[in-house]
């Protein structure tokens, strides 16, 4: 990663808003930033996504059904969206590291209330504190990259970012799968407070400070950040033609691919694919496993890419239909679909991810934290919108078809085995119910395409289908929409 001048033939925002020489950060110090930022998004996606492996113990303990379920994992992308906005003009005035530390100390707070919980409600406060204290994980480092790191390096960075992710996400399956037996997930929610209290120290000890007044709003809209510009940041942003371009594909096709991979690509493999809980963990090892190469390949041919003129609209309008035809491959499959062919999915939409860094340097300095933050809200509202959305589509799906979400197959269907040690279950009902007591359970081999109940999988697939077609709309909006980019309506990126 370099942050050294930007080579030769790189895209740069509109004249005279580029990064100047003297703000970009010698090489080792860059690497140095990058890693205490990236530690901390690392422990930030764990926490998002840990809901999708903890799902199978969660739900028979506190008899969660599917929208209580959909709830839970919303409500951690509720805490983060409500705090992008504010978050945008911390981010602009005092810069990443002081806004990070006052955030991840909400974190730390909200991993403790999650690990003492003894109903929904303090589940559910603990996870919308938690998504309130990350919220500047991502934004945070994005916002200081603008300043610190030339644009090939941001776009990179950004990348590499997402890679650490995606890391995070790796560490929420099978390693959590594999310690619940242990130690239980309440001193699992502990450690996490340890290790985000450990990511702010070495954040204070690490990352250079931001000099208060030097936001450079007067470039954006003629004044200082104390009148016009800062006033009107947000409405520059909201009306900029490019933001409202993005603004559905950062909803549907980022934001949704987000809620299959940390929620309901786990449900879809247990209650449609007939995986048992570890063979789940295992398939969301697998995507995330999937995503981490494909983002550190990104970061690695971004430069490349931008010097023969593959900028981000052109990636993201051959690559989207791809994502696309996937879902569409998933839907119809149903039972044959599983972690790899969710892993497919979620790989194939990661090119959406190129649009944030994009937006970024589509605006002036000044405004690029309230830009991010304002489509980083877009993307969790998103996030939010389809977790909860398709729980309750589920439900009514299911409802329609006269069989109860919670429940086991009916009395004498066949299904799937559970392996050794996933025998437990909370009775008749519940999310993660098993099958009335001497069911028979035909083993599961090449050509057997028994499912747990043709209502769930019903449900699953029409609520899938639902969210296809709302991919499918943003997709078209995207294609369609006026072309017109930065903020002084230059043609690049």
């Amino acid at each position: 990663m370099s942050a050294a001048r930007p080579p030769e033939g790189a895209h740069t925002v509109a004249e005279g808003e580029g990064t100047p020489v003297s703000q970009l950060l010698p090489r080792p110090v860059a690497i140095t930033v990058f890693l205490a930022l990236a530690f901390a998004y690392f422990l930030s996606a764990l926490v998002r996504a840990v809901t999708a492996t903890l799902a199978p113990t969660l739900a028979p303990e506190f008899a969660l059904q599917a929208r209580d379920l959909g709830l839970l994992a919303g409500g951690y992308f509720l805490g983060f969206a409500a705090m992008q906005l504010p978050l945008g003009r911390w981010l602009d005035r005092h810069g990443p590291r002081k806004v990070l530390l006052g955030f991840l100390g909400l974190a730390v707070l909200g991993c403790l209330v999650f690990a003492a919980a003894t109903g929904f409600s303090g589940l559910l406060a603990g996870r919308v504190l938690c998504g309130a204290g990350v919220s500047a994980c991502l934004m945070a480092p994005l916002t200081g990259y603008r300043r610190w790191f030339a644009p090939q390096a941001q776009m990179s960075a950004n990348s590499w970012m997402l890679m650490m992710g995606s890391l995070g996400m790796v560490a929420s399956t099978l390693p959590v799968q594999w310690a619940l037996p242990l130690w239980g997930w309440r001193p699992l929610f502990w450690a996490l407070a340890a290790l985000i209290a450990l990511a702010m120290v070495v954040i204070a000890l690490r990352v250079p400070g931001w000099a208060s007044g030097t936001d450079g709003a007067g470039r954006a809209g003629g004044t200082d950040d104390t009148g016009g510009a800062a006033a009107s940041g947000y409405a520059l942003v909201w009306r900029h033609p490019y933001f409202q371009r993005l603004a559905p594909l950062g909803f549907f096709c980022y934001g949704g691919m987000m809620a299959m991979q940390t929620l309901w690509a786990g449900p879809w493999m247990q209650r449609v694919a007939g995986y048992t809980p570890l063979e789940s963990a295992a398939g969301l090892f697998g995507i995330n496993v999937a995503m981490l190469g494909v983002f550190w390949t990104w970061g690695m041919v971004n430069p490349w890419l931008l010097r023969k003129g593959w900028g981000a609209d052109r990636l993201l309008a051959l690559g989207l239909p791809l994502s696309l035809a996937v879902l569409l491959g998933i839907i119809i499959a149903g039972p044959r679909a599983g972690g790899g062919a969710w892993a497919l999915y979620c790989v194939s939409c990661t090119c959406v991810a190129l649009s944030q860094p994009a937006l970024a340097l589509a605006f002036p300095q000044a405004l690029a934290g309230r830009a991010l933050s304002a489509f980083n809200l877009v993307i969790f509202a998103g996030v939010f919108t389809v977790q909860w959305g398709i729980g309750l589509a589920v439900d009514a799906f299911v409802a329609v078809g006269a069989t109860d979400f919670a429940a086991g197959p009916p009395q004498g269907e066949m299904r799937p085995p559970r392996g050794a040690g996933s025998e437990a279950t909370v009775g008749a009902t519940g999310f993660a119910a098993g099958p009335p007591q001497g069911e028979i359970r035909p083993p599961r081999g090449a050509g057997s395409e028994a499912t747990v109940g043709a209502n769930t999988t019903a449900a699953f697939q029409a609520a899938m289908a639902l969210y296809l077609a709302c991919n499918a709309a943003a997709y078209a909006w995207f294609l369609f929409r006026g072309q017109r980019h930065n903020a002084r309506q230059t043609p690049v990126p």
